[in-house]
């Protein structure tokens, strides 16, 4: 299956939007998508392989960017690890980059996907929706932007707490409404394209 990267990227902010910022899953993320910070790619990868070079890329291009210009990356991979354990096997192989390219405790990757599912939880879980993206996408984080954010929000250990909270209360349907809204938001952005 091909997908078009206008497409993918527009999903991809309108769920920022709507999922991250709209519900404050991330309190750090409205700041850097106002201020156009956050670097979205999206990877043509079909196999691991391919998806850890230019994993490898992009950790590059972020450790020598500017952080007033690119603040974060969101690379996010359509065609590849689409199972969510293939996904969550490839994260020990984006952390071994980190630490072959010298990135350790300079940068991190977080992780995203469509099938996310914490431990302990079941798939159909709506908490796992913090973790669920449209698709599957590692975020590339500035280990220095973390400390500054949870420098100004002390409270930063209770947003996985909140978090739960929030998606409890909007439930499965309305997590549901969330993803057809977020997918009208991209059409619509694409039409005024």
């Amino acid at each position: 299956m091909t997908f078009a990267p206008d497409t993918v990227i527009a999903e991809t902010r309108a769920w920022v939007d709507r999922a991250v910022i709209g519900l404050n899953l991330c309190p750090f993320a409205r700041a850097v998508q106002v201020k156009n910070q956050i670097r979205y790619v999206v990877s043509g990868a079909t196999d691991p392989d391919a998806l850890l070079a230019t994993l490898r890329e992009e950790l590059h291009l972020l450790a020598g960017a500017a952080p007033a210009r690119v603040e974060t990356t969101l690379l996010i991979h359509p065609c590849v690890l689409m199972s969510f354990l293939d996904f969550n096997d490839f994260l020990s192989t984006a952390d071994a980059a980190l630490e072959e390219l010298g990135y350790a405790r300079v940068l991190q990757v977080a992780s995203f996907h469509p099938q996310y599912q914490f431990a302990g939880t079941a798939a159909d879980d709506v908490t796992n929706a913090t973790n669920r993206s449209p698709y599957p996408t590692l975020h590339l984080l500035r280990e220095e932007s973390i400390d500054r954010a949870v420098a100004v929000f002390p409270e930063a250990r209770t947003i996985y707490e909140r978090n739960i909270r929030t998606l409890q209360a909007l439930g499965p349907q309305g997590w549901a409404a969330l993803q057809a809204q977020c997918r009208s938001d991209a059409a619509d952005a694409k039409d005024d394209d």
